[in-house]
C-alpha cells in the first residue's frame, strides 16, 4: 500500500482531518506513526462505536501504532459512574471486549488506561498546557465532556479536564489524535498549546457522529449524536433483535433526508460493511428493492418512492445482521458485561 492509498484509508467516512497536508507528511516519513482515540469508560456501548471500530482499523491497516485510551481520571472529574473509579475501570475493561467483538483485533491495539501515563512528567505538562491556555479558551473546550461552560462553576476540577485531554496527547507521543467530532476543540487546544511550546503539533481527525434515534435537534450535530444515558436514543452493539426492531420501529424517521437518524445509520454503519442494501417489501407494496450505494438509497427515498416505514424494516434487519457477531462475542465471553450491567444496576 503506498502513501497515497494509506491516505486515502485514513479520509474515508471523516468529517475533516487538520490537516490533510500534515498528515500526508507523516505518512512520508514516519512508517509507523502513533495514533490514539480515548474514551471516558462511562456506560454501555452503543452503535456509534462501530464508526470509532472502523476507523481504528484503518489506522491499523495504514501502519499506525493504535492506542485505545481509557481515560479513568477523566470520567471521575466527569461525574461518570457516580464518580466510583472503580466502576468506571471495570466498565474500561467491558469496553476493551467491545472493540474485540466489533473485530478490532487485540494484538494490534493497544488499551491504556490515563492512570498508567499519570505520573510527575504528566503533571508538569499539564501545568506547561495550562501556562500557555487562557481560562476563557479552557471553558469553551468543556463542551467536550458534555458540560456547558458554566457548569465549572460548580466544581473546580473540571477546568483540569480539558487540559489534561491536551497532555495525554504529547505525553503519549501521538502524531493524529483520532474522535468523533465532538471532541475537536480538545484537538485545537493541543495543537494551539503545542505550537506556543514547541512541542509536536498532532493532526487531528475526526469521524461524524451518529445521530440518536430521535431526532432531537437537526442544527447541533453534537446535542443530537447517540448517547448511552437514554436507552431509546440509540441501539448497543449487544443489543436483541428483537430490541433493535422495537427501537428502530419508534425511531423519528421524517420522509427528508435531512435529520433522518436512519439514513444515517445506513450511511454510516450498513453501507460501510455491505456493497448491497436489501428491503423485503410484500409483492403488493413493490417487492424486494435493493440499493447499490448509499446515493441512490437517498436519491429513492427524497423521491418518495421508498416509505419511512419500509426503510425502518430494512434497517432493523440489515443492523441485527451486521451486529451478530457481537451479539455472538459476548455469548462466548460475558464476564464482563455482567460485571458492568450489575455495577449499574441492570442485572
Amino acid at each position: 500500500m503506498d502513501n497515497e492509498e494509506r491516505f486515502n484509508l485514513l479520509a474515508r467516512n471523516t468529517e475533516e482531518i487538520v490537516t490533510a497536508d500534515e498528515l500526508r507528511n507523516i505518512l512520508a516519513i514516519n512508517p509507523s506513526p502513533k495514533s490514539y482515540i480515548g474514551f471516558e469508560p462511562s456506560g454501555l456501548v452503543h452503535l456509534g462505536w462501530v464508526i470509532c471500530a472502523n476507523k481504528v482499523k484503518d489506522f491499523i491497516d495504514a501502519g499506525f501504532e493504535m492506542t485505545i485510551f481509557f481515560a479513568d481520571w477523566h470520567a471521575y472529574i466527569n461525574d461518570k459512574l457516580g464518580g466510583d473509579i472503580e466502576r468506571i475501570r471495570t466498565c474500561a475493561r467491558y469496553m476493551e471486549d467491545c472493540f474485540e467483538a466489533l473485530g478490532v483485533p487485540r494484538d494490534k491495539v493497544k488499551f491504556v488506561l490515563a492512570s498508567d501515563i499519570m505520573n510527575l512528567e504528566y503533571w508538569e505538562a499539564v501545568v506547561k498546557v495550562g501556562k500557555v491556555t487562557s481560562l476563557s479558551r479552557i471553558k469553551r473546550a468543556m463542551t467536550i465532556m458534555g458540560r456547558k461552560e458554566d457548569d465549572a462553576e460548580l466544581d473546580s476540577s473540571k477546568f483540569l479536564y480539558p487540559l489534561m485531554q491536551a497532555t495525554d496527547i504529547f505525553r503519549m507521543d501521538i502524531d493524529v489524535a483520532y474522535s468523533g467530532i465532538d471532541q475537536r476543540r480538545a484537538h485545537m487546544l493541543a495543537r494551539e498549546a503545542g505550537e506556543k511550546l514547541h512541542w509536536k503539533v498532532p493532526v487531528a481527525l475526526h469521524t461524524p457522529l451518529l445521530p440518536g434515534l430521535k431526532g432531537v435537534s437537526r442544527m447541533d450535530p453534537v446535542a443530537n449524536k447517540m448517547s448511552k444515558s437514554d436507552p431509546d436514543s440509540g441501539i448497543l452493539i449487544h443489543d436483541s433483535p428483537a430490541d433493535i426492531e422495537r427501537k428502530i420501529k419508534k425511531a423519528f424517521c421524517p420522509p427528508e433526508v435531512e435529520g433522518n437518524p436512519l439514513l444515517a445509520i445506513c450511511k454510516y454503519i450498513l453501507f460501510q460493511r455491505d456493497p448491497v442494501f436489501v428491503i423485503d417489501r410484500p409483492e403488493k407494496f413493490g417487492g424486494k428493492l435493493e440499493f447499490a450505494s448509499y446515493d441512490e438509497l437517498e436519491r429513492t427515498y427524497s423521491a418518495g418512492k421508498l416509505h419511512p416505514m419500509d426503510l425502518k424494516t430494512g434497517v432493523a434487519k440489515a443492523l441485527s445482521d451486521q451486529l451478530e457477531p457481537a451479539r455472538a462475542y459476548f455469548e462466548r465471553n460475558p464476564r464482563n458485561y455482567d460485571i458492568m450491567r450489575q455495577a449499574i444496576g441492570l442485572l
